[in-house]
């Protein structure tokens, strides 16, 4: 990045973990605006952790997470509002409630945050919709969709209030590599027509290598960052050899 690039978040310090587990022990790194910013690693490494932590779903232990100079974790109630009101997330699962065609799935933020009137929300809605190809299936219903046109219809709704950052969690989960090459193509188009800042949890490396600017990979083994910076420069030049073989998709010779 660039001398003058603007860190929008900020990870100080933290320390998380669950019942006296600790997984995550003094972690920071800073994301800057605009770029599209991969946490990876093997399993039960804390990707998930951290994600929950950084939107303000669970508290950490210790530290501080910045969400544009704003600390979401001693926020008070008007604090976090503002703060919230910033960021979109796409979870694993969509998330989409079943009840809801994908207009209503879309405008539900936009009814508990704001006063617009109703016309206004179903326009703004479809809107979001379009920006992800889906206008054509406002009044479907979740389970009428493929999986990546659920995924789709997540981020539309993550969208819904214009975040400055998207959190994507496990974006290539469950879906075949065509869609997911669409799905790459589809963050890398937001990302730099919109200007949005994105934080995705995956460990697909095709995907890694197509849309993250820069990437932290973690290892349970330290609680903590074992790399990074930009996939190919790990890939290629990591003094660290189980990142090499991470990237390099290698298995560690036995016997």
């Amino acid at each position: 990045m660039t001398e003058n690039a603007y860190p929008i978040i900020k990870v100080q310090g933290m320390t998380a973990g669950y019942d006296g587990d600790i997984i995550l022990d003094n972690l920071s790194f800073e994301v800057y605006r605009g770029e599209v910013f991969v946490i990876l690693g093997g399993s039960g490494c804390g990707k998930s952790t951290l994600l929950k932590q950084m939107i303000g779903l669970y508290k950490p232990t210790s530290g501080r997470v910045l969400i544009d100079g704003e600390d979401i974790v001693t926020a008070d109630r008007d604090q976090r509002i503002n703060i919230i009101r910033k960021i979109g997330v796409m979870y694993q699962s969509g998330a989409l409630f079943g009840s809801m065609d994908l207009l209503e799935n879309v405008r539900l933020p936009l009814e508990v945050f704001t006063d617009l009137p109703s016309e206004a929300m179903d326009l703004i809605a479809l809107m979001k919709l379009k920006l992800v190809g889906l206008n054509a299936f406002a009044h479907h219903m979740p389970s009428e969709l493929s999986g990546g046109m659920r995924k789709r219809a997540a981020i539309a709704r993550a969208m819904a209030l214009d975040p400055q950052i998207l959190f994507l969690d496990e974006l290539s989960a469950g879906l075949d590599p065509i869609t997911s090459v669409e799905l790459d193509h589809l963050i890398l188009n937001l990302a730099r027509n919109l200007k949005i800042t994105f934080v995705i949890v995956t460990h697909e490396l095709p995907s890694i290598f197509t849309i993250a600017d820069r990437v932290i990979m973690l290892d349970k083994s330290v609680k903590g960052i074992v790399a990074e910076g930009p996939p190919a420069d790990l890939r290629d030049h990591s003094d660290n050899p189980y990142v090499r073989q991470f990237f390099n998709r290698e298995v560690t010779p036995t016997g």
